[in-house]
């Protein structure tokens, strides 16, 4: 069987509106919609060659440090096995032009209003749904320290109603039962149809709460199928521990700490290299933890995450 990279653009405006076109006649799949890009030709990273594509098929410039790693995908088609080296464009100058699609549309996830999309591109679409802003709470810590739960609720509430006016956000809850109960119940107001809510435990506590499910590492290696839930990730410290998030099929890892924290005081801190070591090629979008901030998300997108996970830069 051929065996074919292809890079893939996700060219995504202020809207967050992403850009899909539509395949012509005479090609494969004709009709369908996919990320515009094109074949990786010898000689090229994917990266030159999405740069080369989308001057050649949208009649855009980009620079070669607005090409953001993101995802990596395998898909075996009856023509070939491909794998698709998806890259998030941070800028790009000129109006996209369809040269070599039969139309072009912009499409907001997790809407879906053109059909059908090629079926190596479902699972990305899924993905582009998750926000790059990951809130971890700490309502139990805040109760260590001697705060009143009445406080560390409402020192919660405020820090999601200050990073929901960034964008939509994702709520990693880490409490036990009563509190996360408790929790859930304080933020759910506040959350728009974009947000997403799991909960650090386990799934039957998930599915009472009506949340997606946040796993631990030594509860994903124990597991031997994907948990039943729209929405499941996990905290990963290892690539090993990432593959098995990926064969899982859960739709993210958390990977770090990438700088020391106070959570983990031990725990050796990665760095952006080692960060990008146990990230690179990842099939499902990363998030970067550990002394991190919103002020990192450009840094951490550019050594390949979809976003930064953070518990004290969000409430404190």
């Amino acid at each position: 069987m051929k065996r074919v990279d292809v890079a893939a653009a996700v060219l995504r405006r202020s809207d967050g509106s992403v850009l899909l076109g539509q395949r012509a006649e005479g090609t494969f799949y004709p009709g369908y919609w996919e990320f515009p890009g094109g074949k990786v030709e010898p000689g090229e990273t994917p990266a030159q060659a999405l740069v080369r594509e989308l001057a050649e098929e949208l009649e855009i410039a980009v620079a070669p440090e607005d090409v953001l790693p993101w995802v990596v995908r395998k898909h075996a088609y009856a023509h070939a096995h491909v794998r698709l080296h998806f890259f998030r464009i941070g800028r790009w100058s000129g109006e996209p032009r369809a040269r070599v699609h039969a139309a072009l549309a912009w499409v907001k996830p997790p809407q879906q209003t053109v059909a059908p999309m090629l079926p190596a591109n479902g699972p990305v679409w899924k993905f582009l749904a998750l926000s790059p802003r990951m809130l971890v709470s700490g309502v139990a810590a805040m109760l260590e320290s001697g705060e009143s739960l009445a406080a560390a609720l409402e020192r919660q509430e405020a820090a999601l109603v200050r990073a929901r006016a960034l964008g939509p956000a994702l709520v990693q809850v880490r409490e036990p039962a009563a509190l996360a109960e408790a929790l859930v119940r304080r933020l759910r107001p506040h959350l728009g149809p974009e947000d997403l809510l799991v909960l650090n435990g386990e799934v039957d506590a998930a599915r009472a709460l009506g949340t997606g499910l946040h796993l631990s590492q030594r509860r994903l290696e124990s597991l031997s199928r994907r948990p039943e839930l729209p929405w499941a990730g996990a905290s990963v410290h290892e690539a090993s521990a990432l593959r098995r998030a990926e064969a899982l099929g859960l739709d993210y890892a958390v990977v770090g700490p990438v700088r020391p924290t106070r959570s983990h005081p031990g725990a050796a801190a990665l760095g952006w290299q080692g960060f990008r070591e146990i990230a690179r090629d990842a099939a499902i979008p990363v998030y970067a933890i550990g002394g991190l901030g919103p002020e990192d998300l450009e840094d951490a997108r550019r050594a390949g995450a979809h976003g930064v996970a953070a518990i004290r830069a969000w409430w404190d």
